[in-house]
Protein backbone atom coordinates (compact mmCIF):
# COMPACT_ATOMS: atom_id res chain seq x y z
CA UNK A 1 0.00 0.00 0.00
CA UNK A 2 2.97 2.29 0.64
CA UNK A 3 3.99 1.95 -3.00
CA UNK A 4 0.55 3.24 -3.99
CA UNK A 5 0.96 6.35 -1.85
CA UNK A 6 -1.18 5.08 1.02
CA UNK A 7 0.03 5.51 4.59
CA UNK A 8 -1.06 2.81 7.04
CA UNK A 9 -1.65 4.32 10.47
CA UNK A 10 -2.51 1.16 12.43
CA UNK A 11 -4.30 -2.17 12.28
CA UNK A 12 -6.82 -3.41 14.83
CA UNK A 13 -8.36 -6.87 14.95
CA UNK A 14 -12.16 -6.86 15.04
CA UNK A 15 -12.08 -10.63 15.51
CA UNK A 16 -8.69 -12.34 15.89
CA UNK A 17 -7.83 -14.33 12.81
CA UNK A 18 -11.06 -13.42 10.99
CA UNK A 19 -11.45 -9.69 10.49
CA UNK A 20 -9.10 -6.73 10.82
CA UNK A 21 -9.34 -2.96 10.40
CA UNK A 22 -6.44 -1.30 8.61
CA UNK A 23 -6.63 2.45 9.08
CA UNK A 24 -4.86 4.49 6.43
CA UNK A 25 -4.63 7.92 4.89
CA UNK A 26 -4.72 8.38 1.15
CA UNK A 27 -7.08 8.15 -1.80
CA UNK A 28 -9.93 5.62 -1.39
CA UNK A 29 -10.12 4.85 -5.12
CA UNK A 30 -6.38 4.14 -5.21
CA UNK A 31 -6.77 1.81 -2.22
CA UNK A 32 -9.58 -0.08 -3.95
CA UNK A 33 -7.59 -0.45 -7.15
CA UNK A 34 -4.54 -1.62 -5.24
CA UNK A 35 -6.41 -4.28 -3.28
CA UNK A 36 -8.31 -5.44 -6.37
CA UNK A 37 -5.04 -5.98 -8.21
CA UNK A 38 -3.32 -8.02 -5.51
CA UNK A 39 -5.92 -10.30 -3.95
CA UNK A 40 -9.19 -12.09 -4.45
CA UNK A 41 -8.45 -14.54 -1.66
CA UNK A 42 -10.37 -12.62 1.00
CA UNK A 43 -13.30 -10.30 1.51
CA UNK A 44 -12.32 -6.64 1.79
CA UNK A 45 -13.93 -3.24 1.75
CA UNK A 46 -12.45 0.25 1.57
CA UNK A 47 -14.67 2.85 3.19
CA UNK A 48 -14.59 6.04 5.25
CA UNK A 49 -14.93 5.73 9.01
CA UNK A 50 -17.85 8.19 9.08
CA UNK A 51 -21.28 6.50 9.09
CA UNK A 52 -19.62 3.09 9.05
CA UNK A 53 -22.36 1.43 11.09
CA UNK A 54 -25.57 1.66 9.07
CA UNK A 55 -29.10 2.68 9.99
CA UNK A 56 -30.66 0.60 7.22
CA UNK A 57 -30.18 -2.82 5.65
CA UNK A 58 -31.97 -3.44 2.36
CA UNK A 59 -31.52 -6.89 0.89
CA UNK A 60 -32.47 -9.06 -2.02
CA UNK A 61 -34.01 -12.44 -1.12
CA UNK A 62 -33.31 -15.20 -3.66
CA UNK A 63 -29.69 -16.41 -3.66
CA UNK A 64 -28.92 -13.73 -1.06
CA UNK A 65 -30.94 -14.17 2.14
CA UNK A 66 -31.94 -17.65 1.00
CA UNK A 67 -29.87 -20.20 -0.90
CA UNK A 68 -32.22 -20.81 -3.84
CA UNK A 69 -34.18 -19.06 -6.58
CA UNK A 70 -37.79 -19.73 -5.55
CA UNK A 71 -39.21 -19.61 -9.06
CA UNK A 72 -36.76 -22.29 -10.21
CA UNK A 73 -37.64 -24.56 -7.31
CA UNK A 74 -41.37 -23.99 -7.82
CA UNK A 75 -40.93 -24.84 -11.49
CA UNK A 76 -39.50 -28.20 -10.48
CA UNK A 77 -42.94 -29.21 -9.18
CA UNK A 78 -44.27 -28.45 -12.66
CA UNK A 79 -41.47 -30.46 -14.28
CA UNK A 80 -39.92 -27.44 -16.03
CA UNK A 81 -37.09 -26.41 -13.70
CA UNK A 82 -34.35 -26.64 -16.32
CA UNK A 83 -36.28 -24.42 -18.73
CA UNK A 84 -37.12 -21.82 -16.09
CA UNK A 85 -33.68 -21.84 -14.46
CA UNK A 86 -31.93 -21.01 -17.74
CA UNK A 87 -34.04 -17.88 -18.11
CA UNK A 88 -33.52 -16.94 -14.45
CA UNK A 89 -29.76 -17.19 -14.84
CA UNK A 90 -29.75 -15.03 -17.96
CA UNK A 91 -31.97 -12.42 -16.27
CA UNK A 92 -29.70 -12.29 -13.21
CA UNK A 93 -26.72 -11.71 -15.48
CA UNK A 94 -28.58 -8.76 -17.02
CA UNK A 95 -28.95 -10.36 -20.44
CA UNK A 96 -32.77 -10.18 -20.49
CA UNK A 97 -35.36 -7.56 -19.58
CA UNK A 98 -36.26 -8.44 -15.99
CA UNK A 99 -40.01 -7.82 -16.17
CA UNK A 100 -40.45 -9.57 -19.49
CA UNK A 101 -38.45 -12.56 -18.30
CA UNK A 102 -40.38 -12.75 -15.02
CA UNK A 103 -43.81 -12.56 -16.65
CA UNK A 104 -42.76 -15.19 -19.19
CA UNK A 105 -41.60 -17.62 -16.50
CA UNK A 106 -44.71 -17.07 -14.37
CA UNK A 107 -46.94 -17.76 -17.38
CA UNK A 108 -45.31 -21.19 -17.65
CA UNK A 109 -46.46 -22.00 -14.10
CA UNK A 110 -50.13 -21.63 -15.05
CA UNK A 111 -52.23 -24.45 -13.65
CA UNK A 112 -49.77 -25.54 -10.96
CA UNK A 113 -51.54 -26.33 -7.68
CA UNK A 114 -50.91 -23.55 -5.15
CA UNK A 115 -50.21 -26.15 -2.45
CA UNK A 116 -46.81 -26.52 -4.10
CA UNK A 117 -45.86 -23.09 -2.77
CA UNK A 118 -46.09 -24.32 0.84
CA UNK A 119 -44.36 -27.57 -0.09
CA UNK A 120 -41.57 -25.61 -1.77
CA UNK A 121 -41.15 -23.42 1.30
CA UNK A 122 -40.91 -26.47 3.53
CA UNK A 123 -38.70 -28.61 1.29
CA UNK A 124 -36.50 -26.25 -0.67
CA UNK A 125 -36.13 -22.81 0.94
CA UNK A 126 -33.11 -22.60 3.24
CA UNK A 127 -31.81 -19.43 4.88
CA UNK A 128 -28.30 -18.40 3.85
CA UNK A 129 -25.62 -18.85 6.46
CA UNK A 130 -25.29 -15.77 8.62
CA UNK A 131 -28.56 -14.22 7.37
CA UNK A 132 -30.43 -14.36 10.67
CA UNK A 133 -27.42 -13.16 12.66
CA UNK A 134 -26.97 -10.21 10.27
CA UNK A 135 -30.61 -9.10 10.32
CA UNK A 136 -31.25 -9.58 14.02
CA UNK A 137 -27.97 -7.98 15.08
CA UNK A 138 -28.58 -4.90 12.96
CA UNK A 139 -32.21 -4.69 14.11
CA UNK A 140 -31.13 -4.95 17.76
CA UNK A 141 -28.87 -1.94 17.22
CA UNK A 142 -31.71 0.16 15.82
CA UNK A 143 -31.29 -0.42 12.08
CA UNK A 144 -34.30 -0.70 9.79
CA UNK A 145 -34.19 -4.02 7.88
CA UNK A 146 -36.02 -4.24 4.54
CA UNK A 147 -36.38 -7.28 2.27
CA UNK A 148 -36.92 -6.47 -1.42
CA UNK A 149 -37.45 -9.29 -3.88
CA UNK A 150 -38.13 -9.75 -7.55
CA UNK A 151 -39.61 -13.05 -6.38
CA UNK A 152 -42.95 -13.60 -4.72
CA UNK A 153 -44.76 -12.41 -1.59
CA UNK A 154 -45.83 -15.99 -0.94
CA UNK A 155 -42.17 -16.70 -0.13
CA UNK A 156 -40.94 -13.29 1.02
CA UNK A 157 -43.55 -13.08 3.79
CA UNK A 158 -42.26 -16.27 5.41
CA UNK A 159 -38.58 -15.43 4.92
CA UNK A 160 -39.00 -11.91 6.32
CA UNK A 161 -40.76 -13.25 9.39
CA UNK A 162 -38.18 -15.97 10.05
CA UNK A 163 -35.19 -13.66 9.69
CA UNK A 164 -36.66 -10.63 11.45
CA UNK A 165 -37.04 -8.06 8.66
CA UNK A 166 -39.25 -5.09 9.50
CA UNK A 167 -40.79 -4.85 6.02
CA UNK A 168 -40.83 -6.83 2.79
CA UNK A 169 -41.66 -6.00 -0.82
CA UNK A 170 -42.15 -8.61 -3.55
CA UNK A 171 -44.41 -9.67 -6.42
CA UNK A 172 -47.68 -11.45 -5.72
CA UNK A 173 -48.51 -14.56 -7.70
CA UNK A 174 -52.16 -14.56 -8.76
CA UNK A 175 -54.05 -17.60 -7.49
CA UNK A 176 -57.47 -18.65 -8.82
CA UNK A 177 -59.39 -21.77 -7.78
CA UNK A 178 -56.30 -22.83 -5.82
CA UNK A 179 -54.20 -22.83 -8.99
CA UNK A 180 -51.43 -20.47 -10.07
CA UNK A 181 -53.04 -18.39 -12.82
CA UNK A 182 -49.82 -17.51 -14.66
CA UNK A 183 -50.14 -13.80 -13.81
CA UNK A 184 -48.70 -11.33 -11.29
CA UNK A 185 -50.89 -8.92 -9.33
CA UNK A 186 -49.84 -5.25 -9.48
CA UNK A 187 -46.60 -3.55 -10.46
CA UNK A 188 -43.38 -5.53 -10.67
CA UNK A 189 -40.64 -5.17 -8.05
CA UNK A 190 -37.76 -4.64 -10.45
CA UNK A 191 -34.36 -2.97 -10.23
CA UNK A 192 -35.75 0.57 -10.29
CA UNK A 193 -38.38 -0.15 -7.65
CA UNK A 194 -35.78 -1.64 -5.33
CA UNK A 195 -33.78 1.56 -5.59
CA UNK A 196 -36.95 3.65 -5.15
CA UNK A 197 -37.86 1.77 -1.95
CA UNK A 198 -34.37 2.47 -0.60
CA UNK A 199 -34.65 6.18 -1.36
CA UNK A 200 -38.21 6.45 -0.03
CA UNK A 201 -37.24 5.02 3.36
CA UNK A 202 -34.13 7.20 3.54
CA UNK A 203 -36.23 10.31 2.82
CA UNK A 204 -38.94 9.29 5.29
CA UNK A 205 -36.42 8.96 8.11
CA UNK A 206 -34.32 11.97 7.08
CA UNK A 207 -31.17 9.86 6.83
CA UNK A 208 -28.13 10.30 4.66
CA UNK A 209 -27.81 7.71 1.89
CA UNK A 210 -24.36 7.01 3.35
CA UNK A 211 -26.12 5.42 6.34
CA UNK A 212 -27.53 2.57 4.24
CA UNK A 213 -26.31 -0.89 3.28
CA UNK A 214 -27.67 -2.79 0.26
CA UNK A 215 -26.86 -6.40 -0.60
CA UNK A 216 -27.80 -8.56 -3.58
CA UNK A 217 -26.47 -10.93 -6.20
CA UNK A 218 -27.97 -10.10 -9.58
CA UNK A 219 -28.34 -7.43 -12.24
CA UNK A 220 -31.69 -6.30 -10.83
CA UNK A 221 -29.91 -5.38 -7.57
CA UNK A 222 -27.35 -3.10 -9.20
CA UNK A 223 -29.22 0.26 -8.88
CA UNK A 224 -29.75 -0.15 -5.13
CA UNK A 225 -26.20 -1.48 -4.66
CA UNK A 226 -24.82 1.58 -6.46
CA UNK A 227 -27.09 3.98 -4.57
CA UNK A 228 -26.42 2.71 -1.03
CA UNK A 229 -23.72 3.99 1.27
CA UNK A 230 -22.24 0.48 1.26
CA UNK A 231 -23.25 -1.66 -1.71
CA UNK A 232 -22.44 -5.35 -1.36
CA UNK A 233 -22.44 -8.15 -3.93
CA UNK A 234 -23.01 -11.48 -2.18
CA UNK A 235 -21.61 -14.45 -4.14
CA UNK A 236 -22.90 -12.51 -7.09
CA UNK A 237 -22.96 -12.36 -10.85
CA UNK A 238 -20.03 -10.42 -12.42
CA UNK A 239 -22.07 -7.32 -13.22
CA UNK A 240 -23.23 -7.00 -9.61
CA UNK A 241 -19.69 -7.54 -8.34
CA UNK A 242 -18.44 -4.77 -10.59
CA UNK A 243 -21.07 -2.34 -9.26
CA UNK A 244 -20.45 -3.07 -5.58
CA UNK A 245 -18.22 -1.43 -2.97
CA UNK A 246 -17.68 -4.84 -1.40
CA UNK A 247 -18.01 -8.34 -2.78
CA UNK A 248 -18.37 -11.39 -0.58
CA UNK A 249 -16.86 -14.45 -2.21
CA UNK A 250 -15.80 -16.24 0.97
CA UNK A 251 -17.59 -16.94 4.22
CA UNK A 252 -21.14 -15.79 4.84
CA UNK A 253 -23.37 -12.78 5.46
CA UNK A 254 -21.84 -12.04 8.86
CA UNK A 255 -19.05 -10.40 6.84
CA UNK A 256 -21.42 -7.42 6.64
CA UNK A 257 -21.26 -7.05 10.41
CA UNK A 258 -17.47 -7.04 10.31
CA UNK A 259 -17.65 -4.42 7.55
CA UNK A 260 -19.52 -2.19 10.00
CA UNK A 261 -16.99 -2.81 12.76
CA UNK A 262 -19.39 -4.94 14.80
CA UNK A 263 -17.50 -7.56 16.81
CA UNK A 264 -18.59 -11.18 17.11
CA UNK A 265 -19.30 -10.84 20.83
CA UNK A 266 -21.88 -8.17 19.92
CA UNK A 267 -23.80 -10.38 17.49
CA UNK A 268 -27.28 -11.74 18.20
CA UNK A 269 -26.76 -15.51 17.83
Amino acid sequence: MHEAGLIVENSIWIDDGYAVDINFTGDILTAKQTLASITDALNWVVQPTENREKKMLISDMDSTMITVECIDELADYAGIKEQIAAVTEAAMRGELDFEEALRGRVALLKGLNADNIITCLDERVTMSKGAKILVQTMASRGAKCILVSGGFTQFARSVAMELGFHEYYANELAIADHLISGNIIGAIVDAQRKKDILQKIVDKNDWSISQTLAVGDGANDIPMIEAAGLGVAYKAKPAAQKAADMKIVHGDLTALLYAQGIKRNEWIL
